[in-house]
């Protein structure tokens, strides 16, 4: 039998009236008449082929079939009405998950420490996934619920997203400790002319300090090429090449590496990192715990960002 063939109704007066074995009962409580629930439980035997209720002293009686239909009906009906009847209110000391949050290396270093802390504190039976931007087609995984969250400079997430401004990233000058530019001021012609290690991050935001050097006819010498920052403070401490690095990270290299770090000798444009979900969670209680944590730990609280649909005022 397939279970096309079947009314809900029909499987929740059985499921009654192996509650109550009572028809008139059973009547009262689905606000039907005596002969409307006798006319419904004919219909289910003809379906199932079987009486399943016999009269019986007080009341019916469940035949042998309807016993062992009983358990199997209760727990299908019960798991319905949960689906149906979430229970509301996200614990996050009580929740067991896996979350999935879109970021480049570089935000893995600036964010997880922090917000894995914070976890450990709140929420010790969730657990993090990242994936980068560039890895996956981040809008389609987040359409569909396989990445939850997004953090960085992602103007291609567009219609069917939300965002949060966090911060203005500012981007500055790394080198090593004793540089020959470490003693004197950097000029816009110093640093022309010193050896570039340049960070061609595909997929992320921060290839617009490329597009706008690029625009303002600033050339220097490119020495190096590498495609994420995570070797950044390793290549400096050892040469005297210079790059120019998001603030943030600059200031975890640092110490680490011994590395010096001063502004830059023109402006350029800072990047805007967002927050970013799909509408499909905006109402999602975990979800919202989680960004708002996000929120929380790394919202610049000077600049208040406000929450709003992308593309609208």
């Amino acid at each position: 039998m397939e279970l096309g063939e079947i009314d809900l109704n029909l499987l929740l007066l059985f499921h009654r009236l192996m509650q109550e074995r009572r028809v008139a009962t059973v009547a009262e409580q689905m606000n039907m008449s005596q002969p409307g629930v006798s006319n419904a439980l004919a219909k289910l035997r003809r379906r199932l082929g079987d009486p399943l209720f016999v009269r019986g002293p007080g009341g019916v009686v469940p035949t042998p079939f309807a016993l062992r239909l009983a358990e199997p009906v209760a727990q299908a009906l019960a798991t319905l009405r949960g689906a149906l009847n979430p229970v509301t209110g996200f614990d996050p000391l009580r929740a067991t998950s896996t979350m999935t949050i879109g970021m480049t290396d570089i935000g893995e270093v600036v964010f997880l420490p922090a917000l894995l802390e914070r976890l450990s504190r709140e929420a010790p039976g969730v657990a993090l996934n990242t994936v980068r931007h560039s890895g996956v087609n981040l809008g389609e995984q987040m359409a569909d619920g396989r990445v939850d969250l997004a953090i960085g400079l992602l103007p291609q997430l567009k219609g069917g997203f939300y965002q949060r401004r966090l911060f203005d990233q500012r981007y500055v000058c790394l080198f090593r400790r004793g540089h020959p530019l470490e003693e004197v001021p950097l000029t816009l012609a110093s640093w022309r002319e010193a050896e570039h290690l340049v960070v061609v991050s595909a997929g992320t935001g921060h290839g617009q300090v490329e597009e706008s050097l690029k625009r303002r006819g600033v050339r220097r010498q490119v020495r190096l090429t590498v495609p994420h920052f995570m070797s950044v403070g390793y290549i400096l401490q050892r040469t005297d090449l210079i790059a120019t690095v998001p603030e943030r990270r600059a200031l975890q290299l640092a110490e680490p590496f011994s590395l010096s770090l001063r502004g830059l000798p023109m402006t350029l444009p800072a990047a805007p990192i967002h927050l970013l979900w799909h509408e499909r969670v905006q109402q999602d209680e975990g979800n919202r715990w989680l960004r708002g944590v996000v929120i929380d730990l790394f919202a610049d609280q000077v600049r208040q960002g406000r929450r709003a649909k992308v593309g609208e005022e």
